[in-house]
């Protein structure tokens, strides 16, 4: 697809949020904003989801015409246990997006519809295999909030104006798509609104151009992968890629993560269902990676991508169980406990196959740092652990301008070498922002395909000569920046020098000479 119908596709989308964020202005904190949106939009997807599968399913057996949403809900229920066996989910015809939406100006008590529907959406999958992953998803919709409205008929004033917005947005079908409707929304509210309430954008999302360089570089030579995993993974993007790039159909037992945080948990499991990721091909999990792992029993991954928060804070050597850990005790050190970034890192490595790879993102000083991080990249090295190391242009990251890393680790490598990529002029400038182009995702991609030495811009380094650089993993400390500044040839400067200098002396003589005849003629 070009470039300029996704962003004809994203301006809508963005035109259309932003209307609804001017209908809503001054009621509603920004940050609380976001999550009507994305709940109101996960409402009328998965509204429109079960339909369109029923409808097809119905078409197809020859029943013509055949249309659920014009079907009464005595009708439905027979097909309710069926339903939630398939999808997960079970919504009443009365209870879909387009009926609600339908009798909402004229209903007094929209904001008790709409409560009774989210919680009956997330009643049909209780008992069932879904019931965790539907469990809590409409949490952070709350409908009867003060912040909607001081009243009742203000609160439902404003959710009739919700529910229009949300239905304006051309998302068409998933499939059909060239942009990833959901994410381009939650990353453009991300912009408008992460300032909000203290909260620091940069941890919630990853751009998409990230993430597709993330997913192309960890699933590089694959065209299958059993299973993607990103143990800090906040709304999904970057799990989702695999799907974009290699087919949904081609992440054969799916996707797997875990995140900390309760409401970008929400989001994420939303997230899933949005991209129409069956119920059963997905595991996001809540809770802290580091000392509460989830998926001991569904690792190895053999496709790892993640970007971990920078630099947190983790219980490291006060908790005396984390050196016994078997993800973190090969190194023989853990990673400081005001700096978790490596464990982050140990973590991946120690639950990818054997065949896989784990692409992360990484803050520069986890690269040079001395103490406790130099032995962990020690262990790394000598077990020739580290495939690449990509430096990114600064600037492409929401909330930071630091100039990231991208860590590729392989467990299993033909040669005992590490290979530098110095991507940090691949990129244009966007407004206040830089962002990689296709064009610049091919060319570092390629440029990890191929591992050939190219000047100034990759080189494959053994390693034992970063052993001999103390185990310093920053790229530029191995491919050397081309110097762009003008070259200034001396000799030719002087000669021009001697040239200006002979010249001002010829028109001395010739101002002399005429003063002098002037003088002679006075």
């Amino acid at each position: 697809m070009t470039d300029s119908r996704k962003e004809r596709e994203r301006a809508e989308l963005f035109r259309v949020i932003w209307s609804i964020a001017n209908d809503l202005r001054g009621s509603v904190d920004g940050w609380d904003f976001k999550q009507y949106v994305l709940g109101m939009l996960f409402y009328r997807y998965i509204s429109e989801n079960l339909a369109v599968y029923i409808n097809e399913g119905e078409q197809e057996a020859g029943n013509a015409g055949f249309d659920y949403a014009a079907l009464s809900d005595a009708e439905a229920e027979e097909a309710r246990a069926g339903l939630v066996a398939a999808k997960g989910f079970f919504i009443l015809p009365s209870e879909l997006f387009e009926n609600v939406r339908r009798r909402a100006v004229q209903d007094e008590n929209l904001n008790e519809t709409l409560e009774a529907v989210f919680r009956n959406i997330e009643a049909s999958a209780q008992g069932s295999p879904s019931e965790e992953d539907f469990k809590g998803l409409f949490d952070d919709i709350d409908v009867n909030s003060n912040r909607l409205g001081g009243s009742v008929a203000k609160r439902n004033e404003r959710l009739v104006k919700l529910m229009n917005g949300v239905a304006d947005m051309k998302l068409g079908r998933y499939q059909d798509n060239t942009i990833d409707a959901f994410g381009d929304a939650y990353e453009y509210l991300m912009g408008m609104y992460a300032s909000n309430a203290g909260k620091s954008g940069g941890e919630y999302f990853t751009p998409q151009e990230v993430s597709e360089l993330l997913t192309r570089i960890a699933v590089h030579g694959k065209t299958e992968i059993n299973k993607v995993y990103d143990p800090a993974c906040g709304s999904g993007s970057l799990l989702l890629k695999a799907a974009k790039v290699l087919g949904r159909e081609n992440v054969r037992l799916g996707f797997f993560g875990q995140e900390i945080n309760i409401t970008t948990y929400n989001l994420c499991r939303i997230n899933m269902f949005l991209h129409d990721i069956d119920y059963d091909k997905f595991d996001i999990a809540h809770g802290d990676t580091l000392t509460d792992p989830r998926h001991w029993d569904d690792e190895p991954f053999e496709a790892i991508v993640s970007n971990p928060p920078y630099s947190i804070r983790w219980e490291g050597d006060a908790n005396p169980l984390m050196i016994n850990d078997p993800r973190f005790s090969p190194a023989g050190v853990l990673a400081p406990k005001s700096k978790a970034d490596l464990a982050f890192i140990m973590h991946s490595l120690s639950w990818l196959a054997s065949s896989g790879t784990a692409a992360i993102v990484c803050f520069p000083g986890v690269m040079y740092r001395g103490g406790a991080e130099r032995k962990i990249r020690k262990y790394l090295i000598d077990n020739n652990f580290v495939d690449c190391v990509i430096q990114l242009p600064d600037n492409l990251f929401f909330g930071t301008s630091i100039a990231t890393c991208i860590l590729v680790l392989k467990r299993s490598k033909a040669e005992n070498a590490t290979l530098f990529i110095d991507a940090s002029r691949e990129f244009v400038k966007v407004t206040n922002s830089n962002k990689l182009t296709q064009d610049n995702i091919d060319a570092i991609v390629t440029a990890y395909a191929e591992r050939e030495d190219r000047a100034y811009f990759t080189r494959l380094v053994p390693n034992g000569e970063i052993a001999d650089q103390d185990y310093n993993l920053s790229v530029t400390t191995y491919v050397e920046r081309e110097d762009t500044r003008e070259r200034v040839d001396i000799a030719s400067l002087n000669a021009e020098i001697a040239e200006i200098v002979a010249r001002e002396q010829v028109l001395r003589d010739e101002i002399g000479r005429i003063i002098a005849e002037i003088e002679v003629g006075a």
